[in-house]
């Protein structure tokens, strides 16, 4: 597959996504958004991949919608969202592989809301989250009112979000905007090995916890609970429920394979 705006490397299971226009901090113009939605459709049908890694060349994870090249083929900040990053975004949250947001410097305005609708995070020790869309007249976008206010609550959100300041990633660690804070030059190294670890465990069991996971934020807790009992059933029956007992009770690591 042949890209303008990104780069992406497979190797292990994991399919590393790189936004690429690191001289403008890999803002998002029409090129760079197409792209990445291609991207993570890919990635979400291939096989081979298990988990799937977003990151940002250069000093930068996104520095958000691309103020100077306003390019686009939707007319209007709606349809732009709708059409242009909800898909993308969509397919973050509902792909039944983890998706984990590498995050190298800023995170702002539409990235922002890319690292936060990742099912994991992991930001270097210098990186930031930036919703500084009050600071010229605009209302956060791209979902961050609800990925916020759902890990963190109203009043912390609505702060972050009117404020429009630097949360910085030992900050973010405090609120569980990302589970992990390493050194900058250990960034992708360490992403790559938490995301191997997850490549090795049973896919259709991490798939159907984040599909119950997602649905436990909309539903009351009989549903979920009996959401887990049906995806319970259908993982008992599995080759891979079979392998890991097997390797339990033979004291080795499982050898899962999706079946």
């Amino acid at each position: 597959m042949s890209y303008d705006s990104i780069e992406v490397e497979n190797n292990d299971g994991v399919s590393t996504i790189f936004l690429n226009r690191p001289e403008v901090r890999n803002a998002f113009n029409q090129s760079l958004t197409d792209d990445l939605q291609l991207a993570l459709e890919t990635a979400a049908k291939e096989a081979e991949v298990r988990v799937v890694i977003i990151t940002g060349k250069g000093k930068g994870f996104s520095a958000g919608a691309d103020l100077v090249d306003r390019k686009s083929r939707w007319s209007g900040a709606e349809e732009s969202l709708l059409k242009g990053f909800l898909p993308s975004i969509e397919t973050i949250m509902h792909m039944p592989k983890p998706v984990i947001s590498a995050v190298n410097g800023a995170a702002a305005g539409v990235g922002a809301a890319f690292a936060l609708a990742s099912d994991l995070s992991i930001m270097s020790e210098n990186a930031y989250l930036l919703l500084a869309f009050s600071n010229i007249g605009l209302v956060p976008d791209g979902g961050c009112h609800w990925l916020l206010a759902r890990t963190v609550g109203h009043k912390t959100a609505y702060q972050i979000a009117v404020e429009g300041e630097r949360v910085a990633a030992s900050r973010c660690l405090e609120l569980g905007l990302c589970n992990r804070v390493v050194p900058d030059d250990e960034l992708i190294s360490e992403a790559h090995r938490w995301a191997k670890r997850l490549a090795e465990r049973a896919p259709l069991a991490m798939a159907y916890t984040k599909s119950i996971m997602r649905n436990a934020m909309e539903t009351d807790f009989k549903s979920s609970f009996g959401l887990e009992g049906i995806r319970q059933d259908q993982c008992i029956v599995t080759e891979d429920h079979r392998e890991g007992v097997a390797a339990f009770r033979e004291k080795r690591r499982p050898n899962f394979k999706g079946l």
